[in-house]
């Protein structure tokens, strides 16, 4: 597919504060000439934009629709393999969506085992939590007006994310499309059977409370859509009610023509950080009221698909 040529932008924000007669402040005039988001996307280059990692990708398909997870490895290596190992086995398939909670989560599980079935070998039952990981010199992308819930928030590995260096640790946020995993109250209870992604606003609370693996990159849609549970925390009350998976599937397991070619714009690259100050400060027509300020949740990645 042929890319747009690149154009450029020059990014100058002049504030000037107008003062009425009485000495109040009336108004706050912007001159910019900052770019628009569709016009840092017109300009970006092939090289900061990454193909999705069939290793890592996992497609969750419906009989009428799929959504595509993008695993995160780096942040929750046991459960992020234990996951895969489960998908291997065929243990997905014949799950179902069994929670959708109004402006919180969608939650999915793998089938029930049948009386008498284990999972296979080298599937864990249970594994210890892994809400955070150390920095390790992982570049990390800052967004500019700081965080709430984190001494600092912006982006690692293409996944948004809150730091603190005075512990030397990191931890995936909740933000919309966000995938964890469900546990109890014991921290360890968990082992990637049962999975949930965010389909509303962002439930910062849970970060470090949770094992995050992974973020829908793709057809969030087909959950965010799903009728709302009526029992308790949106759980569904009757089986009939529940969205079934057919089939699920790793990209790597699946021939090339059967994968969707899915490609982000890196998180490193000059264009994402042209992308968030676009973001930042909107100058399209609709917006007489630029707020300048953005936070973690609202810098969405972009994520296209190529043809192979």
């Amino acid at each position: 597919m042929e890319r747009p040529n690149r154009i450029t932008a020059t990014v100058v924000v002049a504030s000037l504060t107008v003062l009425s007669a009485q000495g109040q402040v009336r108004d706050t005039v912007q001159a910019a000439t900052t770019p628009t988001i569709a016009e840092v996307l017109e300009a970006t280059t092939p090289d900061e934009w990454e193909a999705l990692d069939p290793e890592n990708t996992v497609y969750f398909d419906f009989e009428d629709g799929r959504f595509v997870v993008r695993l995160a490895p780096m942040f929750a290596p046991r459960h992020v393999a234990n996951i895969k190992a489960l998908v291997r086995a065929g243990y997905f398939d014949g799950g179902a969506v069994v929670r959708s909670q109004e402006n919180y989560v969608a939650q999915w599980s793998i089938r029930g085992l049948d009386e008498g079935e284990t999972l296979p070998a080298g599937v864990a039952t249970s594994l210890p939590a892994e809400f955070e990981v150390p920095v390790s010199g992982a570049t990390f992308v800052p967004v500019p007006d700081g965080d709430l819930y984190a001494p600092e928030a912006g982006f690692t590995g293409g996944f948004p994310v809150g730091r603190d260096d005075t512990t030397g640790m990191m931890w995936m946020a909740h933000c919309y499309g966000a995938v964890g995993v469900g546990r109890g109250n014991d921290p360890g209870s968990g082992n990637g059977s049962s999975l949930y992604a965010v389909n509303g606003h962002s439930p910062r609370h849970l970060d470090r409370n949770l094992t995050m693996v992974g973020q829908v990159v793709s057809g969030m849609e087909h959950l965010s859509t799903l009728a709302r549970g009526t029992g308790r925390l949106g759980f569904y009350e009757n089986d009939n009610e529940r969205s079934v998976f057919v089939s699920v599937r790793l990209a790597s397991d699946l021939p090339a023509q059967e994968r969707v070619h899915l490609e982000t714009l890196r998180t490193d690259s000059r264009s994402f950080r042209r992308l968030m100050l676009a973001a930042r400060s909107r100058i399209e027509g609709f917006f007489l009221h630029p707020t300048d300020r953005i936070e973690l949740c609202n810098v969405r990645r972009p994520v296209r698909e190529q043809m192979p």
